[in-house]
């Protein structure tokens, strides 16, 4: 016979055997996420042909504008996830307080976070965007889970991941048992495993970064990515390439499929807000599925996962990818980070610093 794939939902199912105590209702919520990612994908698809790209005419949470996929997407993972039974409740980058689970539904004992349409501002140029998720643990003996029940660190994640809606759809989901892949096959309809066992090289000569914020940066990031400019001649002794896609899955599993280190630190933009992207719907599963995958997830500062949340929509400063980079990028944030940088070898032909 010839070689058949895995499937996504046979690859899940195996993960619950593996476990004498499993109910089953994690491997269906699951299913249900990849549901909701297949209905995603389907609208991506279909573009300006399903009415869906442009401004929704409406603002987030966070005052951003939103685009018409962002509430669409939404309305998909809140519809497609809410009725199964097996969770006590959902935040999401589009809503403001926690979605209950309707009192005609069965209650279940997880909690799932989730950026339904991540990097929206690529839609109508037809550039990579995708869904995040995250799957917590509902506190015992809460049936109508409050904000702060979602307040967990990233180390409490069940599971975490992501779909790409690309020149192919992906799904990446990490476990405890480590990052595997699913391509969609859209004759068949279902995600088959096509990437087991993804790991993050552990070093890498390519980097991201939006340089335009570079004139806010702390002095730490400052000299790391001046010193990747520098190439060969330089401090690092090799040749880095920047990539920059405007769009976290995109970036994340660009690192995951080829090594890199991606950088969106904390600035001197708005000094009550420690960064840009949220804690509990980006960084923290892009982080776990980083993590799982043996690369390094971090403020800049400390681990990313080890952060305690203080509300549902916390902004913080990421940085993760290969190891190796991302140990550097902590280092000089403990030992170059207090005063001002000054590169006096590369200043007069140094991106970000003016001539003298």
């Amino acid at each position: 016979m010839p070689f058949q794939r895995k499937t996504l939902t046979e690859f899940i199912i195996a993960e619950q055997r593996s476990y004498s105590h499993a109910t089953g209702g994690f491997t269906a919520l699951l299913n249900d996420i990849r549901l909701a990612c297949k209905r995603i994908a389907y609208l991506v698809g279909k573009g300006a042909l399903a009415d869906a790209l442009g401004a929704a005419g409406s603002r987030n949470v966070q005052g951003e504008a939103q685009m018409k996929l962002d509430v669409l997407a939404n309305e998909i993972f809140v519809r497609t996830n809410e009725w199964g039974g097996h969770l006590a409740g959902m935040v999401s980058e589009e809503m403001e307080a926690p979605h209950q689970i309707p009192s005609d539904y069965p209650r279940g004992r997880y909690l799932l976070a989730f950026d339904p349409l991540d990097g929206s501002s690529n839609i109508d140029i037809n550039a990579p965007v995708g869904s995040i998720f995250s799957v917590l643990r509902c506190p015992e003996g809460v049936n109508e889970p409050a904000p702060q029940d979602f307040l967990q660190p990233g180390t409490q994640q069940v599971c975490a991941g992501y779909a790409i809606y690309g020149a192919a759809t992906m799904l990446v989901l990490a476990t405890a048992r480590g990052v595997n892949g699913f391509t969609l096959d859209r004759e068949i309809g279902e995600f088959v495993l096509t990437h087991e066992d993804l790991k993050v090289p552990p070093e890498t000569s390519e980097f991201a970064i939006n340089a335009s914020n570079a004139r806010f940066w702390e002095p730490a990031v400052k000299r790391y990515v001046d010193e990747c400019l520098a190439g060969h001649p330089g401090p690092r002794g090799k040749n880095f390439n920047m990539r920059w896609i405007a769009a976290l899955v995109a970036e994340a599993h660009r690192i995951l499929m080829r090594g890199g280190v991606f950088l969106y630190p904390r600035d001197s933009r708005d000094p009550a807000t420690p960064g840009r992207l949220r804690l509990l719907y980006e960084a923290n599963p892009i982080g776990f599925v980083i993590e799982k995958a043996g690369g390094r997830a971090s403020t800049g500062v400390e681990p990313v996962l080890a952060v305690q949340p203080q509300n549902l929509h916390q902004r913080i400063g990421f940085v993760f990818g290969s190891k190796d980079e991302v140990e550097r990028i902590e280092r000089y944030h403990r030992d170059h980070n207090e005063r001002e940088y000054d590169a006096p070898l590369f200043s007069s032909r140094g991106l970000f610093r003016a001539p003298v």
